[in-house]
């Protein structure tokens, strides 16, 4: 009896025990700081290809031929070539579910979709108070949206997609 108490009393095995209690909660904890240093790469890339298109769509494609501005295409071709410097795919946006509906100047023909889902609003007001003490700004804004997918396991947010959204605006130079 003397033998069993002992044994029971002893410590042996209780590093073993203790990291098998530890470690899986440290690799989860150092898997959601990766996953969540990737989400915000993703995000901070998305707004930077959607200030890049509307810097695109607002200015004019001709210096010398009036005001007219870039298609649809500069505006696709510019926020695609930002997601894929990143290695983001652009083909992986859905369609717009937040898409503005801002107020158009004088002139607007409102808001359109480009081939890569991404919804460009010319000649919109980008200042919708604007009064008698402030002048109207007119501009445009690019808006888009992309999936995140995590893997964290051993949580509730293992295979979860977040969809970010990335909206910019532009005043229009003229």
């Amino acid at each position: 009896m003397r033998t069993i108490l002992r044994k029971l009393g002893s410590d042996d095995g209780v590093e073993i025990l203790e990291a098998a209690l530890v470690l899986p909660l440290l690799f989860t904890f150092l898997l959601g700081i990766v996953w969540f240093g990737r989400a915000f790469n993703i995000y901070s890339t998305i707004t930077q290809a959607a200030q890049q298109g509307a810097i695109a769509a607002a200015r004019p494609s001709c210096a010398t031929c009036g005001n007219t501005f870039a298609n649809n295409g500069a505006v696709d071709t510019t926020v695609s070539t930002v997601l894929q410097a990143s290695s983001l795919d652009p083909a992986q946006i859905p369609t717009n579910a937040s898409a503005p509906n801002p107020p158009t100047c004088p002139g607007g023909a409102g808001c359109t979709t480009t081939t890569h889902k991404i919804t460009v609003c010319r000649n919109v007001q980008l200042n919708p108070t604007a009064g008698a003490t402030q002048p109207l700004q007119c501009g445009t804004i690019v808006s888009f949206q992309y999936p995140f997918n995590s893997y964290l396991p051993f949580t509730s947010l293992n295979l979860q997609t977040v969809t970010m959204t990335a909206q910019a605006q532009n005043r229009m130079e003229n």
